[in-house]
């Protein structure tokens, strides 16, 4: 997949979705977090939380978690799985060094290991992992699909598979509002508060794309995860979906 992509010249480049993607991506680290609490209104807190209680993680438990940015969820994986391993890998450079950042500041750095790398061709082995995790990050990858099945590949046989992810909502007067705030209000504040106007024009172009919660939920199936359930947040602003790897001993 490419983007079009018009520079300052007013020519239009054809620039590849993996590249094009790095690019937004290294230019906001620095102000991912902030936008991140005023563009959801501090709700992607709240769906972290739920996702958690339902992931139900025990004492030990080791993740993987893709597409990890500035790694709030690798420490909350840590935190919850009180001694076991967590890894976070995310292809910014820049995003890792601010997670890194706040993985030093928690102490964690003796279990939580930051790795820049690529989602859809993940450097461990199979059954490496309890759960696998990607947060706000599967609209972004080339292709959903292939990440799914490596996610699926390196967790243990009963290993759960979780996608937390900006979703699309339904039902009207909700459904206008959202999508008008998401279209126009929202790359305004990118370019107020983050100096980033094509950048934050970018997040309701790559939902549109995207499938929707039901859609997600038979890819999930389709991939052989098994048990798929799928929550809808926040009127559906957000969705999460878990899947488990099929335990051959049951």
């Amino acid at each position: 997949m490419t983007i079009e992509k018009t520079s300052a010249l007013g020519e239009t480049k054809a620039q590849p979705k993996e590249q094009f993607v790095h690019s937004v991506f290294e230019s906001i680290a620095g102000k991912y977090d902030l936008m991140n609490d005023i563009l959801s209104f501090r709700r992607h807190k709240a769906w972290r939380k739920f996702t958690m209680r339902k992931m139900a993680m025990k004492r030990g438990d080791s993740a993987v978690d893709l597409c990890c940015g500035t790694c709030d969820w690798s420490i909350a994986l840590a935190e919850a799985s009180q001694t076991g391993s967590v890894v976070g890998l995310d292809f910014s450079a820049g995003m890792l060094e601010v997670g890194r950042g706040k993985v030093e500041a928690q102490g964690l750095q003796d279990r939580i290991s930051l790795i820049q790398g690529n989602a859809m061709d993940l450097p461990f082995g199979d059954n490496s992992f309890d759960y696998a995790t990607i947060g706000f990050g599967l609209r972004n990858v080339p292709d959903l699909v292939q990440v799914l099945n490596e996610m699926k590949r390196v967790v243990k046989p009963g290993g759960m598979v979780v996608c937390l992810e900006l979703s699309k909502p339904m039902k009207q007067p909700f459904k206008g509002i959202y999508y008008f705030y998401f279209e126009k209000v929202l790359p305004l504040l990118g370019k107020l508060f983050a100096k980033r106007y094509e950048q934050y024009k970018w997040l309701p172009e790559s939902l549109a794309l995207f499938p929707d919660r039901e859609q997600l939920a038979v890819i999930f199936r389709e991939t052989g995860l098994t048990k798929v359930e799928s929550f809808p947040l926040t009127g559906g602003i957000a969705a999460l979906h878990i899947g488990f790897k099929e335990n051959c001993n049951v």
